[in-house]
C-alpha cells in the first residue's frame, strides 16, 4: 500500500504546528519587557508617616495598674528618624517606690522607647513623694531627660525648688540614682531653715 502525499502532511502536520507554536512563545517571551524592580519608597528624615490630634495613652503594668499616661494635642512620628514629637504634651508616671512625676512643655521628643525625651518650652518635671516628703520641682525652658537612669540635664538655665528651699543655675545635672543635682554657673540659691520643735 503506497503512502500518498497528502497522507505524509496529516501524520507531520501536527508536530510542524506544535514547533511553529513552541517557537512563536519562545520569540514573545524573548522579545516582551522586562518587570521593573520593585523599588521601596524612602521617606524623608522629616516626614512624617502619621499624625494624631488631641490624644492619651495609657500604660499598664502586668497586673493591670497603671504605670503612665502622656496627653498632646497633637502628636507626629517620623518614620527614618523614629521619633515621636508631642505638642504640649503631659506626662504622669508612678514609680515603684510610690513616686508621682508629672511632667509638661510646650513641646516633647521621645525617642521610640521613651528612654530618652526631651522637654521644650516652659519645661517642668515634679515628683511627689509618698511620706509626706515636700515635692521637688524642676523647671526651664529645655530639659532632657532618661526615665529608666532616673537622670535630668539641661544646658540651659535650671529652677530646682523642694519645699520652702530654691536654687537656680545657668545648666544642671541630675542623677536621682546617686541623689545628686550639680548646678553650674551662675548659681544662686535660698535654704529654708528647718521648723523647730518645742
Amino acid at each position: 500500500m503506497k503512502t500518498t502525499l497528502s497522507d505524509r502532511l496529516s501524520l507531520y502536520l501536527p508536530i510542524v504546528l506544535m514547533g511553529l507554536l513552541a517557537l512563536g512563545s519562545w520569540w514573545l517571551v524573548r522579545s516582551a519587557p522586562r518587570p521593573l524592580a520593585a523599588q521601596a519608597v524612602a521617606l524623608p528624615e522629616n516626614q512624617q508617616d502619621y499624625t494624631v490630634e488631641d490624644f492619651s495613652t495609657q500604660q499598664f503594668a502586668a497586673d493591670g495598674h497603671l504605670t503612665s499616661q502622656i496627653w498632646g494635642q497633637q502628636a507626629r512620628h517620623y518614620l527614618q528618624a523614629d521619633i515621636l514629637e508631642i505638642d504640649q504634651v503631659r506626662t504622669r508616671s508612678q514609680g515603684a517606690q510610690g513616686v508621682l512625676t508629672t511632667t509638661s512643655a510646650q513641646r516633647g521628643i521621645s525617642n521610640s522607647d521613651a528612654s530618652e525625651v526631651q522637654l521644650w518650652g516652659t519645661a517642668k518635671v515634679e515628683r511627689h513623694y509618698p511620706n509626706g516628703k515636700p515635692p521637688m520641682v524642676l523647671e526651664g525652658e529645655f530639659l532632657h531627660a532618661w526615665p529608666q537612669l532616673e537622670r535630668l540635664r539641661s544646658h540651659l538655665p535650671v529652677t530646682l525648688t523642694r519645699g520652702g528651699s530654691r536654687f537656680t543655675g545657668n545648666s544642671l545635672e541630675y542623677d536621682n540614682a546617686r541623689q545628686v543635682a550639680l548646678l553650674q554657673g551662675r548659681v544662686r540659691g535660698h535654704i529654708e531653715a528647718p521648723k523647730r520643735t518645742r
